[in-house]
């Protein structure tokens, strides 16, 4: 993931609600190669408690020598300004690439994808540790709706399953929550189809990872 190199700060973002696993020591040693700044954020504060919050950023520190730690709560708007400001302060003044108001550079299939892998993630955690991609096949938006399709791809049949879920029910979850966040991004009616294939060793084939929209390391 050389692109953690090309960036100032990088967040490593955990769930106080959830304890720390192997999807997330494997970001955080990610992380931990970064040349950038490093921030932990913990998430979801107003739903854990202090020994909970303590615990995650103990673990964390114990995998990545971090330069700030904030605890936020998006719910209760607690420290979220005070996130943006300890973004900021890393941040070095630059040109000025694109246009005001241009709030993106990335395409409307990247952004479906991202949202699409960050629901399945979130859903998943243990599971499915980071060895799923996610392809935008179609996308078409019209004055009264935005209709995609997309392709979840895992490296193994048992994670496909877990996916999908009993009757189809991790796979509805997943689908709703992400709906949700791309008629919020595109302010319109979404119908939003997903489909889960299997690709085996998808994440040590370069051109695989590239076609997923990620850079491959050189």
């Amino acid at each position: 993931m050389s692109e953690l190199n090309d960036v100032d700060v990088v967040c490593f973002t955990l769930d106080a609600t959830k304890p720390f696993g192997r999807g997330d020591a494997w970001v955080a040693e990610k992380v931990k190669q970064s040349s950038a700044h490093k921030v932990l954020v913990i998430t979801k504060a107003d739903r854990a408690d202090q020994a909970q919050v303590m615990a995650q950023i103990d673990a964390a520190r114990e995998e990545v020598d971090f330069e700030d730690v904030i605890v936020t709560s998006a719910n209760e708007r607690f420290n979220v300004d005070e996130f943006i400001d300890l973004l900021c302060s890393y941040l070095p003044e630059g040109p000025m690439w694109f246009p005001e108001g241009m709030g993106t550079d990335t395409t409307d299939e990247v952004q479906v994808a991202e949202f699409v892998r960050e629901k399945v993630l979130l859903h998943t955690r243990e599971e499915i540790p980071h060895s799923v991609g996610v392809i935008c096949d179609y996308f078409e938006r019209t004055k009264k709706v935005v209709r995609i399709h997309a392709t979840i791809f895992v490296e193994r049949d048992g994670q496909k399953g877990i996916i999908i879920g009993h009757k189809g029910e991790m796979i509805k979850r997943i689908g709703t929550d992400a709906r949700l966040d791309l008629e919020r991004l595109f302010d319109s009616k979404v119908f939003l189809e997903l489909d889960v294939k299997v690709k085996a060793g998808w994440r040590d084939d370069a051109a695989q990872i590239r076609r997923f929209g990620y850079a491959a390391d050189e």
